[in-house]
């Protein structure tokens, strides 16, 4: 559906995109991680055509990209492109005849979206009338109305509402049943570990880690415990073992080394204070990223990767 071959694109001294070669296969939801400034939206630009790479190609449905490709695609970009004056429906009538769909055929999906994205109301209203999470909306039915194979999403998740948010993925979700091809570029990791089964994570426009999210997974394998805790932080951390405690709320997600025994960090829990919730799960898809930049010898703050 979709290979990048050794693409590269240099900003004089700074490379945005180092070398990246993937091979996307169709049907399903593929996911492009990575902090802001990673070369994500580099990436997605150059699958567009959008900018050419200095070096590699770029080969979708099995050809090198041509214009004539893009009615197959839809592209959600980062940034937002409506036309500010323009009422809501008009405006997808007219992004969907740029698409090759004909007026009437674009009106009746446009509208059928709109009640689907709770915008029913709004569609004689214009785009400067909107919040920034109900435009969010409006582009991302431009980006669907006329039934692309292929679905390049940047940041679809910006802007919205928790309740919007699962919304959307729902329909990303529909999308890839339908046998739609969805690359969801994000920095975001907990938004997608239940949406892709295959993942590329790159940092500093490099490729640091490629493959099937479940044996990613499996690779990385550490013990993680969520804890509700009312002792001092500082007391988990010095349980031998311990590879990272971080704080969400009144809960905390404990790290452990491979073969840490969790009975024996538990009950050095219990002596620093009250444990409301002790539970093992899986490692994040947070933390593996930060374990696989350290590992090559880089750094990257939390904060680098929610986006603050």
């Amino acid at each position: 559906m979709l290979e990048l071959v050794n693409i590269t694109k240099r900003y004089d001294t700074l490379t945005a995109v180092d070398s990246l070669s993937l091979r996307i296969e169709p049907g399903g939801i593929y996911g492009l991680l990575g902090p802001n400034g990673a070369g994500k939206t580099t990436t997605i630009r150059m699958i567009m055509g959008v900018i050419e790479p200095d070096e590699g190609e770029v080969r979708i449905f099995g050809e090198p990209f041509t214009e004539r490709l893009k009615d197959s695609i839809g592209y959600l970009p980062e940034e937002r492109g409506l036309y500010r004056k323009m009422k809501i429906l008009e405006h997808l009538v007219f992004l969907g005849e740029i698409k090759g769909l004909s007026a009437g055929v674009a009106r009746a999906r446009g509208k059928k979206w709109l009640e689907r994205l709770d915008l029913g109301g709004w569609a004689e209203k214009t785009v400067e009338s909107l919040s920034k999470g109900m435009q969010q909306k409006v582009q991302f039915i431009a980006t669907v109305l006329h039934e692309p194979r292929l679905v390049l999403l940047d940041e679809p998740f910006a802007g919205l509402d928790p309740i919007n948010t699962q919304v959307l993925k729902d329909i990303i979700e529909e999308l890839q049943a339908d046998g739609r091809t969805v690359v969801l570029s994000t920095h975001l990791m907990e938004q997608v570990e239940k949406l892709c089964k295959r993942i590329c994570l790159i940092h500093k426009g490099k490729k640091i880690l490629e493959g099937s999210l479940a044996d990613i997974k499996m690779t990385f394998s550490r013990n993680v415990v969520t804890v509700r805790f009312s002792g001092d932080k500082a007391h988990l951390e010095k349980f031998p073992g311990v590879e990272r405690v971080r704080a969400f709320g009144q809960e905390l997600t404990v790290t452990l080394a491979a073969g840490t025994d969790t009975n024996a960090f538990l009950a050095h829990a219990l002596e620093g204070g009250r444990v409301e919730r002790f539970e093992i799960g899986e490692v994040s898809l947070h933390d593996i990223f930060i374990s696989k930049v350290k590992e090559e010898g880089g750094e990257v703050s939390d904060e680098a990767i929610q986006g603050r």
